[in-house]
């Protein structure tokens, strides 16, 4: 039943819309992403106190093994690099919280975390990015992931314009059905709203991703 609620509770969001796809924005900036891939659907709002960090709470429901995480993610920027028409970034983030079996996992609640990497590369015509994901929890185990990215730009926008880009995913993730899973999917953003829409070839699921910062 919790996890229909959690369910509900994406979609409640989704309905608000979403923005810049940095996990760090700008001083004082706040930003929420709602996200349903093929194996998980999570809610993340944080808050951006200084340029090189954010904090702020992340839920997950992992619908593969049935069960969801509440806790709190901090997020660093690393390093950032920018070059005559280019910029690259190196985030490290971490998250500690509760995770609890749900609907059909018997297993109960105990203390559970992540640990990352996300990195991207980009021009305004060019894209590629990289991440990587470990989960553990008392009650729910280990897992671990791994995602790329490569996309262009149909067309190079102005600022405030609507922006669109043509991307693929392919994802690694050893403990599901399918472990490797390829995404084609659109990206849309203007302003402090962004959309990303697209549908797993490999497991036949849709992709969704929604931020909006403020």
């Amino acid at each position: 039943m919790r996890a229909y609620i959690f369910a509900g509770a994406l979609l409640a969001l989704a309905s608000v819309g979403i923005a810049d796809a940095r996990p760090v924005s700008y001083e004082g900036g706040r930003t929420l992403i709602v996200e349903h891939d093929r194996d998980m659907s999570a809610i993340w709002a944080h808050y951006t106190p200084h340029h090189r960090y954010s904090i702020g709470y992340r839920g997950e429901w992992h619908r593969e093994d049935d069960h969801v995480f509440h806790g709190v993610q901090a997020t660093w920027l690393a390093n950032r690099w920018f070059g005559e028409d280019y910029q690259a970034n190196l985030y490290l983030f971490g998250a500690a919280g509760i995770a609890s079996g749900v609907d059909d996992n018997p297993a109960g609640s105990g203390a559970a975390g992540s640990l990352g990497l996300m990195a991207d590369w980009e021009t305004r015509r060019w894209f590629v990015s990289y991440m990587a994901r470990g989960f553990a929890g008392e009650t729910v185990g280990e897992k671990a992931m791994q995602s790329a990215r490569a996309g262009v730009a149909p067309y190079v926008a102005n600022y405030g314009a609507l922006h669109t880009w043509l991307m693929v995913q392919v994802e690694h993730n050893p403990q599901a059905e399918n472990p490797v899973g390829v995404t084609p999917l659109v990206r849309f953003f203007q302003g402090p709203l962004m959309a990303e829409f697209g549908w797993s070839v490999t497991d036949d699921k849709p992709f969704l991703q929604f931020q909006y910062r403020f």
